[in-house]
């Protein structure tokens, strides 16, 4: 059997692709920097080979997958060349890959991760289901029949995709170091929704959406009553949502989801949507809401000192506002403080102003030094632009966490697609320090 040899194992898509070959019988190593990251974690648990980045790692005989991150010019990929070795890109690989089962994509500028881990689930209990998820999540299931997929549109990459169905959970402007406007990025979906071989599944309450056309149905999902499925009669506390749900103006059924937030409502939708096209009984999709704990990075909760801490992804003003939202309901009680560290520079620069008003909405913000990821390293500005924005806000240096200590009783945020988990992990050993002092 040929040994795949994953060049960029660490990354979110790789990392979950390498264990779903793994998990159905292929043989797999990569490589990587030899930083931590938290998706290398699921690679150890499977005993599967991580070595440092080295030319020497190909050899005659491999497969090269190979990470969108890294130009052809990295020295595994020229070592490759030399060798006659094949290299295949992430996701042409995929797009092949998925050929052989029923798939579904799951895209949109926001929510795809969330969603495609909901949905996983929820047909894992129907029928078997492999999926990879773009939290470095990734399964493969003996005997699979369907495939759901994070499909990400940076660089337009999920072109190389033609699923059975895609679910589009929304359209923003975002990845400004790529897409040149919105128009850009609505003629990427637009191009995306062309290749959809059964049906579209789009949320209405978007007006971006609403604009696609395609060969397939569109279905629409969302709150409004004007979309084929929508939520009513919805109830909130601080253990999730509540909801009946009408198939154009017919009542379904009621459902219930361990989420909170309106954002986790839709995405619940576009998976009841999904799976009643798919005839799978409301009955079970809703068993197996009971049962979804969420998917990493996204609202993890853990509690300390009296604290709630969450670790989140957000990195966008509209996924900020979303997470805001999701505390907001779940803990009505609590001072709501953020900690936010921006994602490149050039996100920051395009998005000033919607950062500056998203992170309002918090009790108290503190930020910190931009994140300019392998994509961009530096940039014409710095934290302090978005500071002067928010009044009140703070600068916040990991070697210094004092100012956040003293909040007690308390929900801290820490949001951000860099390495804001550093912040994190420096708080709570500050903060057991302080206990066993």
């Amino acid at each position: 059997m040929t040994l795949l040899h994953f060049t960029g194992i660490k990354g979110s898509g790789m990392s979950s692709l390498a264990q779903l070959l793994h998990d159905s019988s292929y043989k797999v190593q990569g490589s990587d920097v030899e930083k931590y990251f938290f998706t290398e974690d699921p690679l150890h648990e499977r005993n599967i080979k991580v070595l440092p980045f080295d030319e020497n790692n190909i050899q005659p005989g491999m497969k090269v997958i190979a990470g969108n991150a890294f130009k052809d010019d990295h020295p595994e990929l020229l070592r490759a060349e030399e060798l006659g070795i094949e290299v295949i890109r992430y996701h042409d690989f995929l797009g092949d890959y998925m050929e052989q089962f029923t798939s579904i994509g799951v895209t949109g500028t926001h929510g795809k991760t969330s969603t495609t881990g909901l949905l996983a689930h929820v047909l894992g209990g129907f029928a078997p289901t492999s999926y990879l998820i773009g939290d470095g999540t990734g399964k493969g299931v003996e005997n699979a029949e369907n495939f759901v997929f994070e499909a990400c549109e940076y660089k337009r990459h999920f072109l190389a995709y033609h699923p059975d169905y895609a679910i589009m959970t929304n359209i923003d402007f975002d990845h400004p170091d790529y897409f040149t406007s919105l128009d850009d990025i609505l003629d990427a979906f637009g191009q995306m929704a062309s290749q959809v071989k059964k049906a579209l599944i789009a949320c209405g309450d978007d007006d971006n959406l609403q604009k696609l056309q395609c060969q397939v149905p569109i279905v629409y999902y969302g709150l409004d009553s004007s979309n084929d499925f929508y939520a009513a009669n919805i109830e909130k506390d601080q253990n999730g949502c509540s909801f009946d749900v009408f198939i154009r103006n017919e009542f379904y059924y009621r459902f219930t989801i361990m989420l909170t937030g309106d954002h986790a409502i839709r995405n619940a939708l576009s998976v009841i949507t999904l799976c009643h096209y798919e005839n799978i009984p409301a009955e079970i999709v809703n068993e197996r809401f009971a049962t979804f704990t969420g998917v990493k990075r996204r609202f993890t909760i853990m509690e300390l000192d009296g604290r709630v801490i969450v670790d989140d992804y957000a990195h966008h003003p509209t996924e900020i506002r979303a997470t805001l939202d999701s505390a907001r309901q779940k803990y009505p009680n609590r001072e709501i403080i953020a900690v936010f560290q921006p994602h490149t520079f050039s996100r920051t620069a395009a998005l000033l102003n919607q950062f500056a008003d998203s992170l309002s909405e918090a009790d108290h913000v503190y930020l910190c030094d931009i994140f300019g990821s392998a994509r961009e390293q530096s940039g014409n500005l710095t934290i302090h632009d978005l500071i002067d924005k928010i009044p009140n806000s703070q600068h916040l240096k990991i070697e210094d966490m004092s100012d956040l200590e003293a909040y007690q009783n308390s929900v801290i945020l820490f949001m951000g697609a860099g390495d804001i988990q550093l912040y994190l992990k420096q708080f709570k050993s500050d903060i057991t320090k302080e206990e066993t002092a």
